[in-house]
């Protein structure tokens, strides 16, 4: 599957699945439970699995048929085995879960609840669309996309209940535009869809990043992401994701994602001392991968220890390869530093090899640390 596809499905699974628990009117209307599910999900993104799995069993006691169950303990199992494979037998109970809360979502014909189970529904599917996504599932993921887009126009519907729905209508303001100017080849399929504002949708995902009761960590690092990516702004980029790493410290991926910032900004001693920090025992073999090659990154760039910054990027394709498609973008990084570290020794045609199997894996090839 195309990347440039891959990347619009992704924010689309993202929107999807986080815009549904804090639109939920029956747990609007019931504080205590809100507040178990904001601590749940807090738990989940700290990597506090225990505690989350403690605070889900007291929702399941107060909501016992609902599907916010298989919800939340689906998003238990996605985090906790992250990066799920479709080769990790916990992808089946996953998958399961969001199937049964889709199920139990469209047996909802009280009109008086219909927002709570339709993002319920919409939950599920985003959160199906990024597993099969990620695992390059395309046969899975079009199907879905196709059935899912309905039940996305209905959601509009109820933007005015809370400040965590400004995260879905951001997503869609700022793509609508900045998608197919990116990427022109997406202007005719773009036409067909209403028009969006960059800046609104900014304003809109900044205000659920301050507001929301649910969605603040996945407004900070969407933010992160556009402003990295799209923008092409290291210095705000860089804001949101050490606010998002201090919220959240013990989140591998999140660590990454802030060193990653600090490499760009060039801020060498900062990101030296994280990456330094963090002993292996703490975080799981990928999050391990993506450290081994931002230390590479370091070695070339502060130390210029090409020789180590060498062993570090071989190193971390070899670990990171084991995750499929979720290591393409750190294999990038790993592969622009050999191309750069065997120019620099002469190695013209052996550059060039590198940095071509780079280009193919990079989504965003102007995030390849050269200058």
């Amino acid at each position: 599957m195309p990347g440039k596809f891959k990347i619009t499905i992704k924010c689309m699974g993202l929107v999807l699945f986080l815009s549904s628990a804090s639109v939920n009117a029956q747990l609007l209307r019931d504080t205590s439970a809100l507040n178990l599910v904001r601590e749940d999900i807090s738990y989940v993104y700290n990597f506090q699995f225990s505690d989350a799995r403690e605070v889900y069993r007291k929702i399941t006691r107060l909501y016992p048929e609902h599907p916010i169950v298989f919800l939340l303990r689906g998003i238990i199992t996605y985090w906790e085995n992250y990066p799920l494979l479709n080769t990790n037998p916990c992808h089946v109970i996953f998958e399961e879960d969001m199937r049964k809360c889709i199920e139990l979502s469209e047996e909802n014909s009280n009109p008086d609840f219909e927002a709570e189970y339709l993002l319920a529904d919409l939950c599920a599917r985003g959160m199906l669309l990024m597993f099969y996504n990620d695992n390059d599932l395309p046969m899975e993921v079009i199907p879905l996309t196709i059935s899912t887009y309905k039940y996305l126009r209905r959601s509009f519907h109820f933007t005015s209940l809370c400040p965590d729905l400004n995260y879905f209508t951001g997503l869609y303001n700022y793509y609508r535009e900045a998608y197919p100017k990116e990427y022109p080849i997406y202007k005719s399929l773009a036409i067909l869809f209403p028009p969006g504002s960059m800046e609104t949708g900014l304003k809109e995902l900044h205000n659920a990043s301050v507001n929301s009761v649910v969605l603040s960590a996945e407004s900070i690092i969407m933010l992160q992401w556009i402003y990295l990516n799209f923008e092409n702004n290291y210095s705000v980029a860089l804001f949101y994701s050490k606010r998002l790493h201090e919220q959240y410290p013990e989140n591998g991926l999140y660590m990454a994602i802030y060193i990653k910032n600090l490499l760009l900004m060039k801020e060498y001693d900062e990101a030296d001392r994280l990456a330094s920090a963090l002993p292996k025992e703490n975080i799981n073999n990928f999050f391990h991968a993506q450290i081994i090659i931002l230390k590479g990154i370091l070695q070339e760039k502060k130390y210029y220890n090409n020789k180590l910054a060498e062993d570090f990027y071989n190193k971390g394709i070899r670990e990171i390869s084991l995750f499929g498609t979720y290591g393409n973008e750190y294999a990038a990084y790993a592969y622009y530093g050999l191309a750069r570290i065997s120019e620099a020794s002469g190695e013209k045609r052996t550059s060039k090899t590198y940095r071509k199997e780079a280009n193919k894996l990079a989504v965003f090839k102007k995030i390849n640390f050269n200058k």
